[in-house]
């Protein structure tokens, strides 16, 4: 049985309710379920040695094929007559770019994590590039991913999708879990559940980037990604997430969007606003959209609980990531993002070339730990829009944090 952990959720008696239940079946609430995880060591001893090894010519050839593949998606804009009537084929267009060109953002995020080659200085500039060309700090989105990584569920320290607490103490969660609740419980379940979605995907990346939304009580709001200092980050963000040398990263890689953002300025002067908004502007929603569904799905489900301070470990928060059923075009064109996540957060410098047999590795020699969630990822992402909204320490006895289904709540 798991240990009580110092975030009371309420002076009372907890009274015990039962979560939803995902493909998972409640995999992850069994009560020797933080017994089952393995150390690094475990895990290293079961994945071959060749995994961790970056080749960066191959690294290269993966580089080529999303470049070619988004370059030829972009070309086919070239087809299309710039007028109201086409506005049709405008968003078809935007959907199949934006879904081929996620390819970029999922490599930047190879050379963030340093699995991408050994030499440093090309991984630096490809990330900076590619991430820069998609308005990302690439800095210091690298620092708080990194930061991300090593608080994975955890109910404060977590640095993105972390759920606010029913009867959460301030200082050591994100309250404020009954106001969502019960605004779910106000809209009803439906269309509590499209506004999720619509919310997420569409303004959920700048929120995070540019407030921290979502982010973990322990940094607070805002935290700013573009820069490192008051107002626009609390003293908490600046001491956890740009502590030393990152300061200075943050603006260089302000410096990158900045100028990416002049030559998209510079184009729209040339050939007018709505043609740069056509050609970039739709595509580059959709890759924000494709990264808010695989980050919020690689971190979310009903049964998947968040851990307090002493139920946490590193390889517990990695264990606790659920690897999805994509489509293999999709896991073709975004290299593995989603379907191969529980090993990218054992050990983040496994190339994704790699990631498949590591994941099989450990899939076979840790089933009773690993997490693959069978539903189709679009009734995944409805049921995690539905019914994901606040979480709760499960009871007296299980001190995890568990979604509260709302049929239960004010019953």
């Amino acid at each position: 049985m798991v240990a009580a952990p110092s975030v009371a959720a309420t002076t009372d008696p907890l009274p015990t309710f039962t979560p939803l239940l995902s493909g998972l079946n409640g995999k992850a609430l069994d009560p020797n379920f933080l017994d089952y995880i393995p150390s690094k060591g475990q895990v290293r001893a079961v994945v071959p040695n060749h995994c961790y090894k970056r080749q960066t010519w191959r690294s290269m050839l993966c580089l080529a094929q999303s470049v070619v593949t988004t370059a030829l998606a972009a070309s086919l804009g070239l087809l299309i007559p710039l007028k109201a009537i086409a506005l049709p084929l405008w968003i078809a267009y935007a959907a199949f770019t934006g879904t081929v060109a996620m390819g970029l953002w999922v490599l930047a995020h190879e050379c963030g994590h340093g699995a991408f080659s050994d030499n440093r200085w090309l991984q630096d500039f490809v990330g900076f590039v590619l991430h820069s060309a998609l308005l990302v700090p690439y800095f210091s989105w690298q620092r708080s991913h990194a930061v991300h990584h090593s608080r994975t569920n955890h109910i404060y320290e977590g640095e993105t999708h972390v759920p606010t607490v029913v009867d959460g103490i301030e200082g050591e969660c994100s309250t404020g879990g009954e106001v969502q609740l019960d605004l779910a419980n106000k809209l009803g379940e439906f269309q509590h559940a499209c506004y999720q979605i619509f919310g997420h995907l569409t303004i959920g990346w700048p929120s995070y980037i540019l407030f921290g939304l979502t982010g973990g009580g322990k940094y607070g709001t805002p935290t700013n990604h573009f820069v490192a200092n008051r107002p626009f980050n609390t003293d908490a963000a600046i001491k956890h997430l740009w502590p030393n040398k990152w300061p200075q990263r943050v603006l260089q890689s302000s410096a990158g969007v900045m100028a990416v953002l002049a030559l998209l300025w510079a184009w729209s002067r040339r050939v007018g606003a709505a043609t740069v908004w056509a050609f970039y502007g739709g595509p580059y929603l959709v890759v924000n959209m494709w990264l808010i569904i695989y980050t919020w799905l690689q971190h979310t489900d009903v049964d998947v609980p968040h851990l307090g301070k002493d139920d946490f470990t590193y390889m517990r928060g990695a264990f606790h990531t659920i690897d999805r059923p994509y489509p293999p075009v999709i896991d073709w064109l975004h290299h593995r993002i989603g379907s191969t996540h529980v090993a990218h957060h054992i050990d983040c410098t496994i190339p994704h070339y790699h990631a498949q047999e590591a994941t099989r590795a450990i899939a076979a020699a840790f089933p009773e730990a690993y997490l693959h969630e069978p539903t189709p990822v679009h009734l995944a992402l409805w049921r995690v829009a539905k019914s994901c909204i606040a979480v709760k320490r499960r009871s007296a006895e299980d001190s995890r944090f568990v979604f509260v289904p709302l049929s239960e709540w004010r019953k």
